[in-house]
C-alpha cells in the first residue's frame, strides 16, 4: 500500500495583503501589519433550511455578510490614512483580501464599509490600530442562472 501522506504544501505570510480598489493608497500590505496579520469570517447560514413537515426546503442565499479585521501599525503612516478615511467616509467599496498560501482563492468583499477602527493604548507598549471591514460576498451564483 502507498504512502497516503500529501503534501500539505507551504504558508507564506508575508503573501497576506488587503487591496482597495477604490483607494489603493489604503491598500494594507505586511510591512503595515501587525503580527496576527489579517483574518476574515463569515456571518450567517449560507443556505436558509426551511423546515416541512417531512423535511426542508432549501433556499440558498445569494450573498454572505463577511469581517475583514487586521492589526494596522499605529507607527506607520498606513493608520493615520485609514483614521483620515473614516473621518471622511466610511463607505469602501471593493474589498479583496489575499490569503497566505497560493493553494486558497483571494476572496472578494462588495459594500465594503469600515465597521471600527480602534487605536489601542497610547502607552507605548501596544502599536496596533484594530481595523475592522465588513461587507458581502456573493454565493450560490447559479441562482442568477435562470430564464424568463
Amino acid at each position: 500500500m502507498a504512502n497516503p501522506y500529501l503534501t500539505a504544501g507551504p504558508l507564506n505570510r508575508v503573501r497576506t495583503h488587503i487591496v482597495i480598489s477604490n483607494t489603493p493608497t489604503l491598500n494594507v500590505t505586511p510591512e503595515n501589519m501587525g503580527k496576527s496579520f489579517a483574518s476574515i469570517e463569515f456571518e450567517g447560514d449560507w443556505t436558509t433550511q426551511i423546515e416541512t413537515a417531512t423535511g426542508v426546503v432549501n433556499s440558498p442565499e445569494p450573498y454572505v455578510m463577511a469581517t475583514i479585521s487586521c492589526g494596522l501599525l499605529r507607527s506607520a503612516a498606513l493608520a493615520g490614512a485609514w483614521l483620515n478615511q473614516g473621518l471622511g467616509t466610511t463607505i469602501m467599496g471593493d474589498v479583496t483580501i489575499y490569503p497566505d498560501t497560493s493553494n486558497f482563492p483571494p476572496i472578494v468583499l462588495n459594500s465594503v464599509a469600515i465597521r471600527q477602527l480602534q487605536p489601542g493604548r497610547f502607552d507605548g507598549t501596544d502599536p496596533i490600530v484594530a481595523l475592522t471591514l465588513r461587507g458581502t460576498m456573493g454565493i450560490n451564483q447559479n441562482l442568477w442562472a435562470f430564464t424568463i
